[in-house]
């Protein structure tokens, strides 16, 4: 079994100007469908082919660098894709209520994880797992993911800066508001939800 890059639920100029068609062509096209084929040529002769992408995820962790890598950021990026849309901002009743009883309030919420983005050194990713039946938000380097930890990964946002250099430069406060803001679909992130 191959991997495939994910088909997007939205045109790659509908996220503008929040994100770019030019961003999308690169960091999907390019960055994202990398990953994949990289992860396709390194399982091709290894005992976690035909595996979850799950599976592989936490069976390379800690094991094997590179299969780890591809594997995570290809995951990675689907969450990332499958949690934005053109329609995004506005939270359902139910996401507003366990933000609110996890974090103080929407605000609060929003206030940690921008925080939290800010502050991954480097390259990585913040997230928003659910660890049992409490919410919480967690800063990933490079490739890593709540999942290497035993967490479900709820809402993660890429802080590359292939993410966002197009549009933002080095402003990566302005992207992760601009994310929060006006690009996350809040009704995907209850879906995940357990």
């Amino acid at each position: 079994m191959s991997f495939e890059l994910n088909k997007l639920n939205y045109a790659l100029d509908a996220l503008a100007p929040f994100m770019s068609q030019e961003t999308l062509e690169y960091h999907y096209g390019k960055h994202h469908q990398t990953y994949v084929n990289n992860l396709n040529n390194l399982l091709e002769n290894n005992a976690l082919k035909g595996k979850s992408l799950e599976e592989i995820v936490k069976e390379s962790y800690g094991k094997d660098a590179p299969i780890f890598n591809n594997a995570a950021q290809h995951y990675n990026h689907i969450e990332f894709w499958n949690s934005m849309t053109s329609k995004g901002g506005k939270l359902t009743p139910k996401i507003e209520k366990v933000l609110t009883e996890s974090f103080g309030s929407v605000d609060k919420f929003k206030e940690q994880i921008i925080a939290a983005g800010l502050g991954v050194f480097g390259s990585g990713w913040v997230w928003l797992a659910q660890n049992g039946d409490k919410l919480e938000i967690i800063k990933c380097p490079n490739a890593e993911n709540p999942l290497i930890a035993g967490k479900t990964p709820i809402l993660g946002c890429d802080v590359w800066e292939h993410s966002y250099y197009i549009d933002y430069r080095n402003r990566r406060a302005d992207f992760l508001k601009a994310w929060f803001e006006n690009l996350i679909n809040w009704e995907y992130v209850e879906s995940r939800l357990k």
